[in-house]
């Protein structure tokens, strides 16, 4: 019989092979100082593009007020115990009932973290006579949720169409052959590529397939629509979703996560999320500050408006010098460049530390070998200065890559892989 660690001694994982030479700066790097357009990284100043303050509320003056206030009056750790038994407060309900009306749903629950609710929704949602729909980028925590699933799942090709119709087809026969039901999974926008899932479309075939409808909203709450309610709203389906997540990490600035829908679907998840019938309830604090945040998504559309005169002034900014950004329809920006692995790594070391630029790095096996993703995440923070310098770089980098510098720079990272 084998050590159960025999495996972990022999293969640390696609990423965690890369650990001698990446972490603490490639991966789990440390930037320091209030979060803001421009922070600390290994002693320097840095633009920074890797963090998910869309609307620049992490360090808004009344924010910080609010948190300070709510941590003072109530501490970190009320209310104490689960939501059922002891952590059910007012203003739970009052947090629940706003942002439900925010993204026009009936009824909403709150979550104490995203990727944990997400898990437990999909959980919670189906049976193993069901059979889940999903598209094939969905993010790691709705592939979790759904390997929880006993019941048949399918996966379909990218925002296809065709390759989403031919997995209901299969979908259906087998929920007939069952007695289950079929829930489809997109998310509102893609977190690596930047594009919105087909929603418009995806509900166009309720008409042809009974199914219900789940969406992930994270990156297009309170970025997209016209008064930032997410994808669906941008789309105009907002009351064709069945199930709407989003989480407090990116627009809000905070920590937590809801979701919605109508008020009976609502009243049978928080009997059956076990994420969060067994979890300790939210923080008060944190409750009061989102509640805060809200109401400056609600009342200040400035703070959108300026994050889209930044989102198009960097993206129209990078196509015009010729970068490929993919077809990113949100405010997340990929660039895309050819290269391998110990390349990227060169280049980006060179891009934080002799131009000053943050940015986050994806490599292969989250996205194809001989590309490098450069990921930037505009903010309303962000000034015209930062986009400009932040473009002047991009261009004397992918000189640098094209005379193979980089290359040659990283023959050393290459041959320690090796």
């Amino acid at each position: 019989m084998k050590d159960l660690f025999d495996k972990i001694y022999k293969d640390k994982g696609p990423l965690g092979k890369w650990a001698s030479v990446a972490e603490g700066y490639f991966v789990f790097p440390k930037l320091e100082g209030p979060i803001a357009n421009r922070m600390q990284f290994n002693g320097r100043e840095v633009i920074t593009w890797s963090v998910n303050d869309y609307l620049g509320l992490a360090n808004h003056p009344e924010v910080r007020k609010v948190d300070a206030e709510a941590a003072a009056e109530y501490g970190s750790a009320y209310p104490m115990g689960a939501r059922m038994m002891s952590g059910h407060t007012d203003m739970h309900e009052q947090l629940q009932d706003e942002l439900a009306e925010f993204v026009e749903k009936e009824a909403a629950y709150l979550l104490n973290f995203g990727y944990q609710g997400m898990v437990s929704t999909v959980d919670a949602l189906v049976s193993k006579d069901d059979v889940i729909v999903y598209d094939v980028d969905a993010h790691a925590c709705i592939i979790d949720g759904v390997r929880l699933h006993h019941g048949k799942r399918f996966t379909y090709k990218h925002n296809d169409l065709e390759s989403i119709e031919k997995n209901l087809q299969r979908a259906t026969k087998i929920a007939e052959e069952t007695g289950g039901g079929i829930l489809v999974i997109s998310e509102g926008v893609f977190g690596m590529r930047g594009e919105q899932g087909k929603l418009k479309e995806i509900v166009a075939l309720k008409e042809k397939y009974n199914f219900r409808l789940f969406v992930d909203d994270a990156h297009g709450f309170g970025t997209l629509g016209k008064t930032g309610a997410g994808a669906g709203q941008e789309q105009g389906v907002q009351d064709q979703i069945d199930v709407y997540f989003a989480t407090f990490a990116k627009s809000l600035a905070s920590t937590g996560a809801f979701i919605a829908a109508d008020k009976e679907i609502i009243d049978y998840l928080k009997y059956n999320l076990r994420s969060q019938m067994f979890a300790k309830s939210l923080q008060m604090q944190l409750v009061k500050g989102a509640l805060k945040r809200l109401d400056m998504l609600r009342t200040m559309p400035e703070l959108k408006e300026k994050l889209w005169d930044n989102v198009n002034a960097l993206q129209s900014g990078l196509k015009k010098r010729g970068f490929d950004i993919g077809t990113t329809q949100s405010c997340v920006t990929p660039v895309y460049l050819k290269g391998s692995i110990p390349e990227a790594m060169a280049l980006v070391k060179d891009l934080r530390e002799n131009y000053g630029v943050f940015c986050s790095i994806v490599v292969y096996p989250v996205i194809p070998k001989g590309l490098i993703l450069l990921r930037l995440i505009p903010t309303a923070s962000h000034t015209m200065q930062d986009i400009e310098e932040t473009l002047d770089a991009f261009d004397a980098i992918r000189e640098r890559l094209d005379k193979g510098i980089y290359k040659r720079m990283s023959a050393g990272v290459a041959a320690a892989m090796a």
